[in-house]
């Protein structure tokens, strides 16, 4: 059997398989990101009834959130504004951090409901829960819907296991919490 000849890429090829690569990639990932925004937008400004909110406690999502945040207790941060924020956080991880300062407010009042190990337990498990709706949305198109459902349930139950380890320990090294 005859091996053709090894030759350099041109560039010329190489940048229109990257264009078309990464076009593709953005078409696919927009379509989801700006469908997951336009969910939260509309969880976040309107209440049961389909009123407009004046306080994002009275919101759809605050209610979600409230019905999860007793998840998130044993682990330091069972608040139901740390828990819109991680929903939010499943359209990308940056929301999580402006989600906290909106609802908070203030630094301040982050600080005051976070100690600091119930902060790193919180930081611990946004470093390991499951990924954005884009990512997941690529893990169901190359995998099917069963991987991507258990990738990011996986990944939730993973992100749990370890922040609940740094709140053990924690607790056991006498930290307060």
């Amino acid at each position: 059997m005859e091996l053709p000849n090894y030759r350099m890429p041109g560039a010329k090829n190489v940048g229109l398989l990257l264009w078309d690569k990464a076009k593709d990639f953005l078409q696919r990932a927009f379509t989801v990101i700006f469908i997951a925004t336009i969910v939260i937008w509309f969880l976040q400004t309107f209440d049961t009834r389909l009123n407009i909110v004046s306080d994002s406690q009275d919101s759809i999502l605050a209610m979600v959130a409230g019905w999860i945040s007793p998840i998130f207790t044993p682990l330091g941060f069972g608040d139901w504004r740390v828990s819109t924020a991680l929903i939010t956080g499943f359209m990308a991880k940056e929301s999580v951090v402006s989600t906290l300062s909106v609802l908070f407010g203030s630094t301040a009042a982050l600080t005051a409901m976070l100690t600091p190990l119930s902060a790193m337990s919180l930081l611990i498990f946004c470093l390991l829960y499951t990924p954005c709706v884009a990512a997941i949305a690529a893990v169901r198109r190359e995998l099917g819907g069963r991987w991507a459902f258990g990738v990011a349930v996986g990944q939730c139950v993973v992100a749990w296991v370890a922040a609940g380890v740094v709140q053990l320990f924690g607790l056991l090294l006498g930290v307060a919490g």
